[in-house]
């Protein structure tokens, strides 16, 4: 009898130091990294998180696996205070793996995108250009057959939050934009004549920040198209600049006479590709653009576009904005 009081005894303090090594919170105050490995067992991972002070014991770790079974999933996880060993194992088991934010907005460039790349840590900004530069094999289906191949990702990284682990490679980010452009193209309708409405989509989602406006914006480039006038918008001969290192934060006269093909000042007709990523709204103003008789538009001191069929009105609208301007 005695025995077995004894043996109760032990197995009480047995299972009190279990529970208090399992249920206490454990783990330190400071931000920490625990990188699992695919194909790590559950006993390696257990003293990989030992080793890294997130728990207390490998061994509390497989009694958890014992009484909760499941697959504990790869990844790179991130802990910065002390919590139960049960909540470790919760996010094992739910693959609540530590991923990085990346926001592209609307009418961001490849360069702009490869510096915000770097500034979120996911990689340098000269790897980011040059992966997007190298793999236009993402976006082959939506070129024209028999035209030029594409030189550039541009206009097909589509703007949106994302979230990226911190080894993330360039490809994979560029993967994962090209796709969501994808989705959300489908969705929207845009099967047919991609890399053209696409061009002319980052040069409306440039050229204007309202909605409302993106159509008739649109409207003013197909007019112009239609009768082979230069399109003569201003973020093209920026984009040129950009493209040719040389772009230094304003246009010059210089920048007007540049032989770029980018330049729709000396050249009619779309730029041989987009010059940023558009968004849904200038996508789908470049799908249906508005039936006007507009050839010209140009910002008020609000920043509305104010829309001219005459170059008489739209030098008048132009008056109007440069003495808005003083």
């Amino acid at each position: 009898m005695k025995f077995l009081a004894t043996l109760m005894l032990l197995l009480v303090i047995g299972a009190a130091c279990a529970a208090s090594v399992i249920y206490r919170p454990y783990g330190r105050s400071t931000e920490t990294f625990v990188d699992i490995a695919p194909g790590t067992g559950t006993e390696a991972i257990g003293a990989q998180l030992e080793k890294s002070g997130v728990i207390r014991s490998q061994y509390g770790f497989d009694v958890l696996r014992l009484v909760k079974g499941g697959t504990l999933k790869a990844g790179e996880y991130r802990f910065d205070h002390p919590v139960p060993m049960t909540d470790v194992y919760e996010r094992l088991l739910h693959g609540d793996v530590y991923t990085q934010a990346l926001t592209i907005p609307e009418g961001y460039n490849i360069f702009d995108i490869a510096q915000a790349v770097e500034a979120a840590g996911l990689g340098k900004r000269d790897a980011f250009l040059a992966a997007e530069r190298q793999h236009t094999e993402l976006i082959l289906a939506w070129q024209p057959p028999g035209g030029p191949q594409p030189e550039s990702l541009e206009g097909y990284l589509f703007p949106d939050t994302y979230q990226f682990s911190r080894h993330v490679t360039p490809l994979q980010i560029l993967s994962a934009m090209v796709r969501r452009f994808h989705q959300e193209t489908s969705q929207l309708g845009l099967n047919s004549d991609v890399a053209r409405t696409v061009t002319m989509a980052s040069l409306i989602e440039k050229e204007v920040s309202h909605d409302a406006e993106r159509p008739l914006v649109a409207g003013v480039f197909a007019n112009r198209l239609a009768k082979g006038i230069p399109l003569a918008t201003d973020p093209t001969v920026v984009y040129a600049a950009l493209l040719e290192n040389r772009w230094r934060g304003t246009i010059y006269a210089s920048d007007l006479q540049s032989p770029s093909l980018y330049n729709t000042y000396k050249h009619a007709g779309l730029p041989p590709g987009p010059i940023c990523n558009p968004g849904l709204a200038a996508l789908h103003a470049a799908m249906r653009p508005a039936k006007t008789d507009y050839l010209y538009f140009v910002s008020d001191a609000a920043g509305h576009s104010r829309f001219s069929a005459t170059l008489k009105e739209h030098n008048v609208q132009v008056q109007a904005y440069r003495q808005a301007q003083k």
